[in-house]
Formats: structure tokens, C-alpha cells, sequence
């Protein structure tokens, strides 16, 4: 099994005084200040990527998951390296300066990795992933150097509770600031729901992003199945046996892997991100995983782009009864059976490539043989498609208009629109002055807020929109207020929503022409989004359209000048 270590190491079946051999002798003597021993040059080395830090619940456990895959990797006749990465956690960086970071730390991550990994000559890859853009930014490198190897979810959170107050969330802590604002909560309860929201680690519990793409892993068939929906920790704050036993069977897979020769794009083939992208659709999850599908597949080498989602939307049913649209929680998925539940609904009703190969080894057909029927079941997390929370093309649809020449994505996640949403314009350049709008009452029934300069290239980094769309459903404008932007939304964002709007503003799309009073229609029906002035109009404002000064440093510059558009994923090379 010990292949491209070699390259590390040296062989260590090669005669002693052989060249290579010789050549190595000074990485094997760093090697062993380490710790090697003379047996340990032979094993096989894995790359255990732990994007840790103790800053936030999302993956503050995860070093002792990354301590148990190394050890059992040991036990099994490896050795594991464990790769570091960087962590920034959406939901305590939301609305500041910090959220910028967030979505360039998905391509750190994935240039991290391909670092550690190419530079140490590893075997395998064992990554795990938990807060929203470490699922994706683990996954990237594997699909990338088409590597062999399987990722791992460190779980998700159980629901939190106070007096008053059950199944809460972080949706829940955001919706309540504006509900305070909004003058429906005084500043007790809010403080309850603050403490009380958030029992322990785990990522965020309904189907936000983390959760969205830690079911498409699944469904890509890059991790094994079940791993998708376990929670990280008791309600003791304890890492659960579960989750524990996930790292060491993960372990053994890594090697049944080498040993079979199965790579990730032998793995991640158009069938799978089919298969990915109709689970997605049917948990209703977030749209956060448009830009991280697209991202993948274009790592893997997969032609799949954004005009096919539609396609997929059209004949999935939404049948996940989960919030933010829902009541429940990717716990209680769990307490059903996980993922392969879900899958093996879709599978038997011919939404799924059951042929599709996966890390376990087995097809996807295979994975969910032994999963129960929801038919079977008595519960209402999970609906059977007979009975659905809602028809196909009801939760996310691409958009495409005069205001959204390339793209836009509208999420739904189950409402009815039987006409077009019209309204007048409110126009604000950055999240901080429309969070400052809506607090104040600015807004009214009808209007159709635009947030931009918000994109992977204007902010940079396309923070997410959550403060500004909780404060309005918060404040009771959820259904009645529109909000469009080109920047991006939190899984937990709910109501009339419209991001990703491309070509952003920064690079002269119609989104920057836009003016306060302007009618904007959002018509479901037709998958147009619609900017209300004539062809002349728009020519003459982008005629004496300027770009706002350029004065960015550091990281932030080196990603307006490399990152693509939302249309493509907002990938970095």
C-alpha cells in the first residue's frame, strides 16, 4: 500500500546503499526526531485533515476525532499526518468585517490540503469536515489530485431549548434580534434564547449548510454511508461512541481504498453530482450548495453547470420536514436511519443512479438496501414522495433575466407563488446600511430590497446575507419583502430570497444600474428576474457607471483578482 510515500521515505525494500535510498536519508532523520521507528518507513501514510480550532462549536471536537483516526490508522499499520487548516465560522463572523473571510476559506482549505499532501507524498486522505465551508474545502483537493480516499463529518448539533422555547437553532438566535428589534421580544428573552439555543459542538443542526453538504457528500458517494447526520456530541457535551466508532470504521475504509485502487473521480462522476443534487433538492437544503457543487465538479473535472439544476428541481420533490422551512432537525434524520433513509425513498421511486460507485466500496443501490421504508415509519421528519412537503420546483430555482443576464438563485423551500413578485426597488450598497434599514422600519410590504457589491469579487468573499433576511422575517416581512442581491445566503435563511445575482455589481453588471423606485418583478413561472426600464435606460447608466475605489490588501486583493464568478462556483485558479 505504501506507494507515493516512497517519494518521502525512500523504498524501504531497496537495498541499503541504494541511491534514492541514500538520498532520503535526511527527510528519514527528521522522521524520526518525530518519532519514526525503523518499521514505521514501510507504512503507508495518510494525510488526517483536522481543520480545528476551539472558536467555535462546529469543529472544537475535532481533534479528538482526528487523534482517533490517527490511532487507529497506527493500529491498522499506518502512519497518519495530520493536516491543519483554517476555520471561520459563518455564523459568528455573520455581518462583520470577518464574514468576507468566510467563503475564501473554502479554497484556502483546499490549497492547504493539496499542500500538506503533495508535499509529505501521502497515500491516502482521510479529511474531516464540519462548519459550512470546511465539508466542501476538505472534499476539493481529494476531487482536485483525483486522490485516494473519503471524507468524514464531525456531526451535527442537537437542538437547543430554554424556557419557553423548544427545537431552537441558530436561525432561531438570529430571527430573534429581529423580533427584538421589531419590538415582538424584549431583551430578556432574547438573552434566554442566546443562552439556550446552542447545547454543544456540532454544526449548525437544521438544514443549513453544513448539514446541505454534509448530505451531499453522502450522496456524492464520498463518505460513508450514515456518517451524514450523526451528532457530534450528548448533550453532556460529550463526543458520542457513534461518532467515534465513524472515525475508526473511516480509518478502515482509507485502506480498503488503497487497497482496491478506487480514486475520488472513479467516485465523483456526473451521475453522482445528479445524485448529490436531487438529495440536496429534497432535504431542501441550502443554497450555499449551488456554489459548492459547481466547485466541485469543476475540480473533479465534471461538465456540470448551473442551467442543470433546474432540470433536477423539476421532478424532486421537497419530503424533509427540517428548518429553517420545517420544524425539525438533522438529529432527528439520524434517529431514523440517516441519509441512506432519504436515498433509498429516492431510489426506489427512480430519482437515484443506483450504479454509482462509492467509497465503501458499494453502489449506491447497495449502501441503502438495508435502510428502512419511510412508508415503514411512523414519524413526519421525513415525508415519502407520495405524500411530499412540496411539488418539484419548489424550493431552489435558477433565475435568469435583464437584471440576472448569467444567473440568480431563488430559494423557496416549499411556498406557493401563484403570481410574480413586483415591487419598487430599495437600494443599498452593503449589508451593514440595509441591516441599519430594516431595524429602523424602513421597509414596508412590497418592497424589493437590493443588497450589492456583496459578490465573491465586490466584497469580497460574497458574505452571507442572513442578518438582514432574519431581520425581516423577524420583524414580519418575510413573505412580504423581496430581497435580491449578489451576494449569497446562510442555509438558514429563509422567505422571498434571490442571490448569486450574476454578473456582479462590481463588475459592471445590471445589479449596479439598479436605482431606489426602479420595479424589479420575481416571476417564478417563467424563471425571470426582471429590472424594469427599457434597453436605452440601461445602456445610459452603465455609460456613466463607475466602479467603486479599489483599496483592498493582503488576502482580500488576492482574491478579487483570481476568484470567478458565482455563475462557476466562485472558484480561485
Amino acid at each position: 500500500l505504501k506507494v507515493r510515500s516512497i517519494r518521502l521515505t525512500g523504498d524501504p525494500e531497496s537495498r541499503r546503499d541504494d541511491p534514492f535510498w541514500v538520498k532520503r536519508t535526511g527527510a528519514r532523520a527528521h522522521l524520526r526526531a518525530a518519532g519514526f521507528k525503523d518499521e514505521d518507513f514501510k507504512k503507508p501514510i495518510f494525510t488526517v485533515v483536522c481543520p480545528y480550532s476551539n472558536a467555535l462549536p462546529c469543529n472544537n471536537h475535532f481533534r479528538q476525532l482526528a487523534d482517533t483516526v490517527v490511532e487507529e490508522i497506527e493500529r491498522l499499520g499506518g502512519k497518519g499526518f495530520i493536516c491543519s487548516t483554517p476555520v471561520v465560522s459563518d455564523a459568528e463572523t455573520m455581518g462583520s468585517h470577518g464574514m468576507k473571510y468566510s467563503l475564501i476559506s473554502r479554497d484556502a482549505i483546499a490549497d492547504c490540503v493539496e499542500i500538506m499532501h503533495e508535499a509529505y507524498a501521502a497515500d491516502g486522505i482521510i479529511a474531516l469536515g464540519g462548519c459550512d465551508k470546511t465539508v466542501p474545502g476538505v472534499l476539493m483537493p481529494l476531487a482536485r489530485l483525483n486522490a485516494c480516499g473519503l471524507s468524514l463529518y464531525g456531526g451535527t448539533i442537537l437542538p437547543g431549548k430554554c424556557d419557553g422555547h423548544e427545537r431552537l437553532d441558530a436561525c432561531s438566535v438570529m430571527e430573534a434580534i429581529g423580533s427584538f428589534a421589531g419590538g415582538l421580544m424584549d431583551i430578556e428573552e432574547l438573552h434566554k434564547i442566546e443562552c439556550g439555543a446552542l447545547p454543544g459542538s456540532g454544526a449548525c443542526g437544521g438544514m443549513f449548510t453544513a448539514n446541505t453538504m454534509s448530505s451531499a457528500v453522502e450522496a456524492l458517494g464520498m463518505a460513508l454511508p450514515g456518517t451524514a447526520s450523526a451528532p457530534a456530541v450528548s448533550y453532556e457535551n460529550e463526543v458520542t461512541e457513534k461518532k467515534l466508532s465513524q472515525c475508526r470504521t473511516a480509518a478502515a475504509a482509507a485502506f480498503s481504498l488503497l487497497k482496491s485502487g478506487l480514486k475520488a473521480r472513479d467516485v465523483l462522476t456526473k451521475k453522482a453530482f445528479e445524485n448529490a443534487l436531487t438529495v440536496m433538492f429534497a432535504l431542501g437544503g441550502s443554497t450555499n450548495g449551488v456554489l459548492h457543487l459547481l466547485a466541485l465538479a469543476y475540480e473533479a473535472g465534471v461538465d456540470f453547470r448551473i442551467e442543470e439544476f433546474n432540470a433536477i428541481g423539476e421532478k424532486t420533490p421537497l419530503i424533509a420536514n427540517l428548518t429553517p422551512h420545517g420544524k425539525y432537525h438533522m438529529a432527528d434524520v439520524d434517529t431514523l436511519g440517516g441519509l441512506p433513509v432519504v436515498m433509498r425513498e429516492l431510489l426506489d421511486n427512480g430519482l437515484l443512479h443506483g450504479e454509482c460507485m462509492t467509497v465503501s466500496g458499494k453502489t449506491v443501490a447497495e449502501n441503502v438496501a438495508s435502510a428502512p421504508r419511510i412508508a415503514d415509519l411512523k414519524q413526519d421528519v421525513i415525508r415519502p414522495l407520495s405524500d411530499p412537503l412540496a411539488p418539484p420546483g419548489r424550493h431552489i430555482i435558477i433565475m435568469k433575466g435583464n437584471l440576472a443576464p448569467d444567473s440568480a438563485v431563488l430559494k423557496i423551500s416549499g411556498k406557493k407563488f401563484d403570481k410574480p413578485f413586483s415591487g419598487p426597488a430599495k437600494v443599498f450598497d452593503g449589508e451593514v446600511a440595509a441591516y441599519d434599514a430594516i431595524t429602523a422600519g424602513q421597509l414596508k410590504p412590497g418592497d424589493v430590497m437590493v443588497i450589492r457589491y456583496e459578490g465573491p469579487k465586490g466584497s469580497p468573499g460574497m458574505p452571507e446575507m442572513l442578518s438582514p433576511g432574519a431581520a425581516l422575517v423577524g420583524a414580519g416581512l418575510g413573505k412580504t419583502v423581496a430581497l435580491v442581491t449578489d451576494g449569497r445566503f446562510s442555509g438558514a435563511s429563509h422567505g422571498i430570497m434571490l442571490g448569486h445575482v450574476t454578473p456582479e455589481a462590481i463588475t459592471g453588471g445590471p445589479i449596479a444600474l439598479v436605482q431606489n423606485g426602479d420595479i424589479i418583478t420575481i416571476d417564478v413561472s417563467t424563471k425571470a428576474l426582471t429590472l424594469g426600464i427599457s434597453d436605452d435606460e440601461m445602456k445610459s447608466r452603465m455609460s456613466a457607471w463607475k466602479p467603486p475605489p479599489d483599496n483592498l490588501v493582503g488576502v482580500l486583493a488576492k482574491y478579487r483578482r483570481c476568484v470567478s464568478s458565482a455563475h462557476t462556483g466562485a472558484t480561485t485558479y
